[in-house]
């Protein structure tokens, strides 16, 4: 008889909490911490809600600790979930690492994928992907969040493993590839006013623009200041998403990625910048650590592949230098 079918009864040793562990439990921990909330976390990971708290009892017990406590109307973790977040990320990495030492199969991966993007390219690209992952890892989940202003922590602390950014964030770990690059254009309602003949005419305009937040400018807007060019901005909206309620039924103007007329600014009309301006180059962005991820790898060629079939590499004309 094996040691493991003896039963208690036999003097058999109580079964070691920790052998209670799965990916399973430590995904819900993640799921939780991140998300500081059971709700968001039922949501993400597609069960229910009570699914969620009995699991996070069944933790809580193991690993004897609360794990997360009552903050005002949401729960925020105790010093011990913290420390188990950041070792659970490296051990669902090992696992994940365990289950494909056979080989990578994208149709045996079962995990979420976080990809950090802003409107622009959120709406250009991830649709496509999710299309993509669809049919050869249906598996997998996408889940997409704002970058913002892209900082490194956001990939060393594994809050996303790509970001697709135009101004990548800087580090020796931090790792890049140019996808495509894009040229701006100034967008306008027609049925309100014409396109600005000439460069005094624009300057003397009023214009909308995009402020993330905390209070990033676009880089376009950068470089202009930058080469004295002074504009009277009218109205900022946090994304790209929102500049075309703000441009539709008035006089104003918007400079912005030629590409946005696929997509957020569609039937709006548009005209070249009457002034010299750079291109804006987009980057896919990710951590040393998945580099050589077979599945990262894999992933990280499904988004040049959407790249490729929506024509982008040859989107911006490359007689112009991008932004410095």
């Amino acid at each position: 008889m094996s040691r493991f079918d003896r039963s208690a009864d036999a003097g058999t040793a109580p079964r070691p909490a920790h052998l209670d562990l799965d990916g399973h439990l430590l995904q819900l921990l993640l799921a939780v911490h991140e998300e500081g909330s059971i709700t968001r976390a039922a949501q993400r990971l597609g069960v229910t809600q009570s699914a969620v708290s009995h699991l996070l009892d069944k933790l809580r017990g193991i690993v004897g600790d609360p794990l997360f406590v009552k903050s005002g109307r949401g729960i925020v973790p105790t010093a011990q979930a913290e420390r188990l977040a950041q070792r659970a990320r490296g051990l669902l990495d090992e696992l994940r690492d365990f289950s494909l030492a056979a080989g990578f199969e994208p149709a045996r991966l079962s995990e979420v994928v976080t990809i950090a993007a802003n409107d622009l390219q959120r709406d250009l690209l991830l649709p496509a992907l999710l299309r993509r992952l669809r049919q050869v890892a249906p598996g997998v989940t996408l889940r997409v969040i704002p970058s913002g202003a892209p900082e490194p922590a956001m990939l060393r602390d594994r809050t996303c493993q790509l970001v697709i950014t135009p101004r990548p964030p800087e580090g020796s770990d931090i790792l890049q590839k140019r996808l495509f690059e894009d040229r701006y254009r100034v967008f306008y309602d027609a049925s309100v006013r014409s396109a600005p003949d000439d460069a005094a005419e624009y300057l003397a305009a009023e214009h909308v623009t995009v402020l993330y937040e905390p209070r990033r400018s676009l880089d376009i807007d950068l470089w202009l200041a930058a080469q004295g060019v002074q504009r009277r901005i009218v109205a900022t909206v946090p994304g790209m998403a929102g500049l075309g309620a703000m441009l539709r039924g008035g006089p104003w103007l918007a400079t912005a990625p030629s590409l946005l007329a696929r997509g957020a600014l569609q039937g709006l009309a548009w005209a070249e910048v009457p002034l010299p301006t750079p291109t804006m180059p987009m980057y896919l962005v990710w951590h040393q650590r998945h580099q050589a991820d077979p599945a990262q790898r894999w992933l990280r060629e499904q988004l040049e592949a959407v790249v490729a079939e929506a024509g982008l590499a040859g989107a911006a004309s490359r007689s112009q230098p991008p932004l410095p």
